[in-house]
């Protein structure tokens, strides 16, 4: 099956698939961005469609876990809010002026370690702290999935050793 034909079928399903996200999340527009996402790594992923499978039950699966993917993601980040009433010296001390000088030392020292790593464990480390998944590092990469997870711990093992000065620094904050 060509690709202009597998997107355009893709595309044929968006009302089937506007209706399923409506169930998930009761709000038009929080639907029709969900449905957008769909489409977009369905087009993105066709490649991994089996021909002859059910479209439409690919498509709801991408649907689902992409649904649950951005829950998850945002109860996280609802659970990082504290809504009290006292402010905590932790509060207080966010809103105080910072010394940036320092901030710009840190940041050169993370540069400096960054620039010591090997390419091939560098770039999937920076792909994955960009937030791109595994998969799609190993796919860009065009090497196993467990090459970049092992490459992804390496640079996270040297990084924290060249930069254990700052452990202390972390464990505040």
């Amino acid at each position: 099956m060509k690709n202009t034909s597998l997107s355009h079928q893709i595309c044929d399903h968006r009302s089937c698939l506007e209706v399923f996200a409506m169930k998930f999340t009761n709000d038009v527009e929080d639907a029709n961005d969900l449905v957008q996402d769909t489409l977009i790594k369905a087009i993105r992923y066709h490649a991994l469609y089996k021909q002859g499978t059910n479209l439409r039950g690919w498509l709801y699966t991408i649907m689902r876990n992409t649904f649950i993917n951005d829950y998850r993601k945002n109860s996280r980040k609802i659970a990082l809010i504290d809504t009290t009433d006292d402010l905590s010296p932790y509060q207080l001390r966010n809103s105080a002026a910072g010394n940036h000088a320092e901030d710009k030392f840190v940041m050169e020292d993370i540069h400096k370690a960054l620039a010591k790593l090997q390419p091939e464990y560098s770039g999937p480390f920076l792909r994955y702290f960009e937030g791109y998944k595994y998969h799609e590092i190993a796919e860009e990469l065009n090497i196993p999935i467990g090459t970049v997870k092992t490459r992804i711990h390496v640079a996270r093992q040297v990084l924290k050793e060249q930069l254990k000065m700052y452990k202390d620094r972390v464990k505040m904050n």
